[in-house]
């Protein structure tokens, strides 16, 4: 399979566990989870990027930084930010593995993005 294909593939699938971890977040009241128009603008141009913009370097950047925000999501819960449940629990399992599947989707698409950006730049004639 073609890495443009699995790139694509691992991005939306990065973005569609964002969107879960966002849903967690405002359920959860987490701070900074009410700034709505933010991460919908960030997602609506990490999807244009994705799937509009998929072979070109601007389409790599733009994935590249959405699997950067997507590795970093779970790096700052576990150290102990937003990680915390009280005594309601319930919902706990499917947060925790929103960050672990954002977090391997999106180290994964990083590797690829950056695999993709370097054949660009080899590619070009010099």
């Amino acid at each position: 399979m073609k890495h443009n294909v699995v790139l694509t593939v691992t991005s939306l699938l990065s973005l569609l566990f964002m969107t879960f971890h966002m849903t967690h977040d405002v359920i959860r009241q987490a701070e900074g989870s009410v700034l709505y128009p933010i991460p919908v603008a960030v997602f609506a141009l990490w999807l244009y990027g994705t799937l509009m913009l998929a072979d070109r370097v601007s389409g790599y950047i733009i994935m590249l930084l959405g699997s950067l925000i997507g590795t970093g999501i779970p790096i700052i819960h576990m150290r102990g930010v937003g990680v915390g449940f009280g005594t309601n629990r319930s919902g706990g399992f499917f947060f925790i593995w929103t960050l672990l599947a954002v977090g391997v989707t999106g180290l994964f698409s990083l590797i690829l993005s950056v695999r993709g950006l370097w054949s660009l730049r080899r590619s070009q004639p010099q």
